[in-house]
């Protein structure tokens, strides 16, 4: 007689906690080129410098070496930057969401200016697949006189597989004060069918990429006419508009696909900063 052997939970699953953490400042004091003064990396993130010259810019590319995230992953990314400090951070191709059978992926993202501090955050762009859950934040604390330049672009399914996404979450929370008050905030929940939920004319209008620009410099206020200026010529087939109030001015980008969308906020933000776009976006 032979007695089975009790059966087993099956093994929890393995996930991935991406983490950076970043201090820069300038070096040999004011107006001196921005260094790392301090740099942790944990998980499969990474950040990498391709230039280390003379400009006051720092410029960093975030690096995930697992490809994507997928259900259940974490990543987290924290910048300080010190007084009179300048850094540009961007990511080395654009991030891949996974299906999930049920958790979801985070991507914390937080941000400190000291004063006379600037970040050009200038990520590219976020892919979504089918029933992938993704919950996304986005917190800074600036000081009274930082500057702080925000790009944000959600792709929602592969297009050159004609996915939509049937089933998804995609939840996006911003949250930005300065000097301790909040300035900026703003929440998007899309639950179910995403693809459906942006036709409405009300939500997306049929848009299957969306881009959220935030520019929070002083001045950036005054620059409405500019901004709306630099929209009219935008590609064809992208629908945008520009606000400010606050002291801040925010752009809107929708588009049925993510090429002319990413050529836009390209095109806009090269001529918005005066500066080309970082080399792994004309990759």
């Amino acid at each position: 007689m032979t007695t089975s052997e009790p059966s087993r939970p099956a093994p929890s699953r393995q996930r991935s906690h991406g983490v950076v953490r970043l201090r820069v400042a300038p070096a040999g004091g004011v107006g001196g080129p921005t260094r790392i003064v301090d740099l942790a990396e944990g998980g499969p993130l990474r950040l990498r410098c391709p230039r280390q010259g003379s400009e006051r810019m720092l410029e960093g590319v975030l690096v995930n070496t697992g490809g994507g995230i997928a259900c259940g992953d974490r990543f987290e990314v924290s910048v300080t930057v010190e007084a009179e400090g300048a850094c540009l951070l961007t990511t080395t191709a654009a991030e891949k969401i996974y299906r999930s059978d049920g958790p979801c992926a985070e991507i914390v993202n937080r941000v400190g200016l000291g004063p006379g501090a600037r970040l050009d955050w200038l990520p590219q762009e976020t892919i979504l697949f089918d029933e992938a859950r993704l919950t996304r934040r986005f917190e800074a604390d600036l000081s009274p006189d930082a500057s702080l330049l925000v790009a944000e672009i959600a792709v929602f399914g592969r297009a050159a597989r004609g996915e939509r996404l049937r089933q998804a979450l995609f939840e996006d929370v911003w949250r930005i004060r300065r000097d301790g008050r909040l300035v900026y905030a703003d929440q998007l929940r899309l639950d179910g069918g995403v693809s459906d939920l942006m036709k409405r004319r009300a939500i997306g209008g049929g848009a299957g990429a969306v881009a959220t620009l935030l520019d929070l410099s002083p001045g950036a206020e005054a620059r409405l006419d500019e901004a709306r200026t630099l929209l009219d010529a935008m590609p064809e087939g992208l629908e945008a508009g520009a606000s400010a109030w606050n002291g801040h001015l925010a752009v809107r980008m929708l588009a049925p696909l993510v090429s002319p969308l990413r050529e836009g906020a390209a095109r806009f933000l090269a001529a918005w900063r005066g500066a080309p776009m970082p080399r792994v976006w004309q990759s």
